[in-house]
């Protein structure tokens, strides 16, 4: 056996690296004190969770609810959201059972979400003590929540591009106006096609859920017509609203609005029907509108589907008297690694009382963000260079999405795309299914392919298409075309 000779290499500290390396030193040290304290934490989490677990059916009962650190935030509306989750609405099978430290722990968890969805807060923390109360009994407690509020005031400047059009805004908003979770938001923009927009909006909450909201509104904007019809728009109203999550059952919303519109600033060029239509109008109506979307994603999805369905009575004053709705569905479905199928579909109708619907309220059809390769508000009836709009119409479309090879990490995508469409004017001598019929066996077509880039939260597409068949009304568009919007058909 060969004999050791020295230097020999210290075993007992194998890891531990040479104290002339500080760097080296300072790490390992840093290292080993992390994995100590993590050891320990999750040793304690361990232990915590065996207590906890063995005491669930321990005999507790909430004596009080502290909300600490809501210094703007009414006591009325923090008990108005608390003293649902303290009064459960227990069956008759329930009513005897005492309560435990698990129907405890079930009530902070509910308490504390419902406080953070209020969206005042910037941290929610629970705490479980005994009862201070002097008349407190044996399995007494207290749930107490540290808050800290977030800022009450927010102003932001920003520039936007969306549904075709670019604009540039400022936006003032106050968090928690009365006490009660409301906001109070102004908001002012300058734009391409918008000229000019103001929008004045007061939201609260109307159960203790959360779930359902109010909204008060006043609204001006001017719009520039002239890329499709030789005018411009003005409109000046209110409206009021009432919105309601269902979560699995989708979103309804009821509104009543009152708007005047003004079509104006004719150019020189103007047809006679815009000449005709120009002038002031006033509506009146209230409407409901459900959605209810599945999608994985709402820009490129690739499983779940989108529904919306939307109504509206106008007639409770004003000019305007007719009833109008609209249909809208969108399915997705991955086909292959990489490669997503969607089918998406349109169609409404308005249906006036009085000899023509206005101006303002038909259908426009066209463009990159509907039935691509027709100009934008394009299709339909005409009078020389403007669209006039149409009472009845519908439009579907068939892409094929896929990731660009190699590179299914890169938000570019590209597709194929068949589209087709029709707007009409409704024949009144004929009934509504008769109507249906005529449009759809005159469709237009449109085929191409293209790019998406996925610029959250837009959508931005360079498509190459060829109409296939086109009505001598529509404005066709063959070659390049870009679109930049939230919903693409």
């Amino acid at each position: 056996m060969s004999s050791l000779k020295p230097p020999l290499q210290n075993s007992g500290r194998p890891q531990e690296p040479d104290g002339a390396d500080l760097d080296k030193l300072r790490k390992w040290q840093e290292d080993r004190v992390a994995r100590k304290l993590k050891g320990e934490y999750e040793s304690a989490v361990s232990h915590l969770a065996d207590i906890v677990n063995e005491n669930l059916s321990t005999h507790l009962r909430i004596a009080t609810v502290r909300v600490q650190g809501a210094k703007h935030t009414r006591r009325s509306f923090l008990d108005w959201l608390v003293n649902p989750w303290l009064s459960p609405q227990l069956s008759p099978l329930d009513v005897d059972k005492p309560s435990t430290l698990q129907n405890v722990l079930h009530t902070a968890r509910g308490i504390s979400h419902v406080l953070q969805e209020t969206d005042l807060f910037q941290s929610v923390e629970a705490k479980i003590e005994r009862s201070r109360d002097m008349l407190a009994k044996e399995g007494d407690v207290d749930i107490i929540f540290k808050t800290r509020e977030k800022g009450r005031f927010f102003l932001k400047t920003s520039t936007e591009l969306g549904n075709s059009e670019g604009n540039a805004s400022a936006t003032a908003r106050i968090r928690n106006v009365f006490g009660g979770a409301e906001t109070l938001e102004a908001n002012l923009s300058l734009g391409t096609q918008t000229r000019r927009s103001f929008h004045t909006l007061l939201s609260m909450p109307l159960s203790s859920s959360l779930r359902t909201k109010g909204e008060l509104s006043l609204f001006a904007l001017d719009r520039d017509l002239s890329s499709y019809a030789s005018a411009s728009e003005g409109l000046r109203g209110f409206k009021a609203a009432v919105r309601s999550d269902l979560r699995s059952s989708g979103v309804h919303e009821i509104t009543y609005e009152a708007v005047l519109r003004h079509i104006g600033n004719l150019i020189p060029s103007a047809s006679p029907s815009i000449r005709e239509v120009a002038g002031q109008t006033l509506k009146s109506s209230i409407s409901h509108r459900w959605t209810r979307d599945t999608r994985d994603d709402k820009i490129t999805a690739t499983r779940g589907l989108y529904t919306k369905v939307f109504q509206e009575f106008a007639g409770l004053g004003g000019d305007a008297f007719f009833y109008k709705a609209e249909v809208e569905g969108q399915a997705s479905r991955r086909v292959l690694p990489g490669v997503a199928l969607s089918f998406a579909a349109r169609t409404g109708f308005i249906r006036s009382f009085t000899p023509q619907a206005p101006f303002s309220d038909r259908f426009q059809l066209g463009g990159p963000l509907s039935v691509r390769s027709f100009r934008a508000n394009g299709m339909g009836p005409r009078d020389g260079v403007d669209s006039l709009g149409g009472d009845i119409y519908w439009s579907t479309g068939i892409s094929l999405i896929s990731d660009i090879p190699r590179k299914p990490h890169w938000p570019v995508k590209s597709h194929l795309f068949v589209n087709a469409g029709r707007l009409d004017v409704m024949d009144k001598s004929k009934n509504l299914a008769e109507n249906f019929s005529d449009c759809l066996s005159k469709p237009s077509v449109s085929a191409g392919v293209g790019l998406i880039y996925r610029f959250d939260p837009v959508r931005v597409e360079v498509n190459f298409g060829v109409p296939i068949v086109s009505s001598k009304s529509d404005g066709a568009r063959r070659g390049f075309q870009v679109g930049i919007g939230l919903d693409f058909l």
